[in-house]
């Protein structure tokens, strides 16, 4: 018999290898490639606050960071200090009945998401999601088996879905849809009445929501209740909300998030979890649970900066021919550039590395999407943004 082939079997998993390579290092590269010829990169590609943290966080990582109280195993759903703490937070900005035993913390929204996409779907089935969509949901969904299916979204209304659409696409075989509101990329925010039509519309389907609030305390109302969804009844057996710490305590680095869910789910994601770290890193939770109250008067002045930004990038926008501004809102806008029939990639490439703007190319976000940008404004002060009107203006492909 002829000789089995040694490396046959030794081949790399096909749903990770048929993945492409991550995008923003990729991006990153071709801001490298920048001369500096006009002043300093503008980096408006990937989602971080333009601003440090607050030097109480700072003092409360360090703290809780070299104390050994929290160098061991703690618990899979999270320490119980901060579980508490971000239950109360959740109830008083939601207006609901929510406890401790309602929350989950994750090492960040990512797993967040990865957590709450396996508790309700698996190999073979399908996951429902909008187009354009954050690629890392995407990707996540491919590299475990589970299909996905796409709502498109067009900008003539506002990049939101529209309940026709979505119930013709709830086929069989699939088992959630998953949205990101306020969205990546195109920074659309789904009005509350959509929220909770869309959520009646999930409930008479028997089909779970997997909503990703990440970026939901940068709403433009101060003190705005992004909807009503944990007063509905019987909400458990339907929603699963992911959120971030990274974006409004500004500590990225130290991955942090959380799940609110019904008990029931929170303890499938629970077995998720033991097996993907454990438990979430234990200083930063510590650290975060004395800051949540101790720093909301500044994670509102930032909700203003981020708003500021927002008016500046506008600003630039109008006073460019060509380039159109057709969402805007939170951390992001999706702008739609000026060369008709020229890929997305090609005009972010040259973006970067002719005129110092860094962002991040549309075809990454779905089909259909390559005559956008993503510009992550959260990223650059007012004064920088100023910047764009006449890098963009001068800006030529030829």
């Amino acid at each position: 018999m002829p000789a089995t082939h040694p490396r046959l079997n030794a081949r790399f998993n096909p749903l990770i290898e048929q993945l492409s390579l991550p995008p923003v290092p990729a991006v990153a590269a071709w801001g490298r490639a920048y001369d500096k010829a006009l002043g300093p990169l503008i980096d408006l590609s990937q989602a971080v606050p333009g601003y440090p943290a607050h030097p109480d966080m700072l003092r409360l990582l360090g703290e809780a960071a070299s104390s050994k109280a929290y160098t061991g195993y703690g618990p899979i759903e999270g320490e119980t200090v901060l579980r508490t703490a971000y239950a109360s937070h959740v109830a008083e900005v939601y207006g609901a009945a929510l406890g401790e035993t309602n929350i989950h913390i994750t090492s960040g929204c990512n797993q967040a998401f990865v957590c709450a996409a396996m508790t309700v779907a698996g190999p073979g089935s399908t996951i429902l999601m909008t187009e354009p969509f954050y690629f890392n949901h995407e990707t996540t969904l491919a590299m475990m088996g589970i299909g996905t299916a796409f709502v498109p979204c067009s900008a003539e209304n506002g990049f939101l879905p529209d309940l026709v659409s979505l119930e013709a696409a709830i086929t069989d075989g699939v088992k959630a849809l998953a949205l990101v509101s306020p969205n990546n990329p195109t920074g659309a925010i789904y009005p509350a009445s959509l929220l909770e039509a869309i959520f009646r519309l999930c409930q008479e389907k028997g089909i779970w929501l997997i909503l990703d609030e990440t970026y939901r305390d940068f709403l433009p109302q101060a003190g705005s209740r992004a909807h009503s969804l944990f007063s509905q009844s019987g909400w458990e057996e339907t929603l699963i909300s992911l959120y971030s710490f990274s974006k409004s305590f500004c500590i990225p680095g130290h991955r942090l998030g959380a799940i609110t869910a019904g008990e029931e789910a929170i303890g499938q994601i629970a077995k998720i979890m033991d097996n993907l770290q454990i438990c979430a890193p234990r200083a930063a939770q510590a650290a975060v649970a004395e800051a949540l109250p101790l720093l909301t008067a500044w994670r509102e002045e930032n909700r203003q900066e981020i708003g500021r930004r927002a008016e500046a990038l506008k600003t630039v926008l109008r006073s460019v021919s060509g380039w159109k501004l057709d969402a805007i809102g939170a951390y992001f806008a999706f702008v739609r550039h000026p060369f008709p029939g020229r890929g997305s990639a090609e005009v972010a490439e040259q973006l970067a590395k002719r005129a110092g703007i860094s962002c991040i190319p549309g075809v990454y976000f779905g089909q259909g999407q390559d005559g956008y940008l993503r510009f992550a404004f959260a990223n650059a002060d007012v004064e920088t943004i100023g910047l764009l009107e006449e890098r963009l203006r001068n800006f030529s492909l030829s």
